[in-house]
């Protein structure tokens, strides 16, 4: 996978993979967004907020995107270079399987705005359409109602309770597994 050239479009956004130049930018959204995310994600360590993380983790998304297991798309509001969000494809599999885990954020101000549904829209139809994926898994924790009804929205369908699938802020969490199958793949 080309990664310099996968750079998608829809009417309020765009979706591009980006390299160590957005360092800067990239740590500027996580700085921003320190607090909101801290409910979500795993425990951070400081060394995510400097510089030096950031680049590092860009040039090994790029090299992990280029093997065909990640895909990583940073999310712009046309017309702007501020980040707003990520959207992060992994453990992209071959084979008789075909498919890839979801991750995604956004921007504390940007949440119901409907960005993330219109950014996942278009992803989506390229990993169907381009990349010939058949399934894309997301593991949502149940209190996040707002991430659930963006899957939900997008068709993803419940498959059941993950028990104690990630340890967030120091704590084993359960998680809904949504799943989204691509029906239009043989």
């Amino acid at each position: 996978m080309n990664s310099s050239e996968i750079v998608l479009s829809s009417r309020r956004l765009t979706l591009k993979v980006i390299d160590e130049n957005y360092a800067d930018e990239v740590l500027n959204y996580f700085k921003r967004n320190e607090k909101f995310l801290k409910k979500w994600e795993p425990k951070r360590s400081e060394e995510l907020y400097t510089l030096k993380y950031q680049k590092n983790q860009l040039r090994d998304d790029l090299s992990n995107i280029s093997k065909g297991n990640l895909l990583k798309l940073w999310i712009f509001p046309k017309g702007d270079n501020k980040i707003i969000g990520s959207l992060i494809f992994s453990n992209i599999v071959r084979g008789c399987f075909q498919s890839c885990y979801l991750g995604y954020r956004l921007d504390e101000g940007k949440v119901n705005s409907g960005y993330m549904t219109e950014a996942l829209e278009e992803l989506i139809r390229f990993l169907f359409e381009e990349l010939k994926l058949h399934r894309i898994e997301a593991n949502i924790i149940p209190e996040n109602k707002a991430s659930l009804r963006v899957v939900e929205k997008l068709g993803f369908y419940n498959e059941g309770l993950a028990r104690k699938y990630l340890k967030i802020n120091d704590k084993w969490e359960d998680y809904i597994h949504m799943v989204l199958l691509n029906e239009g793949v043989e």
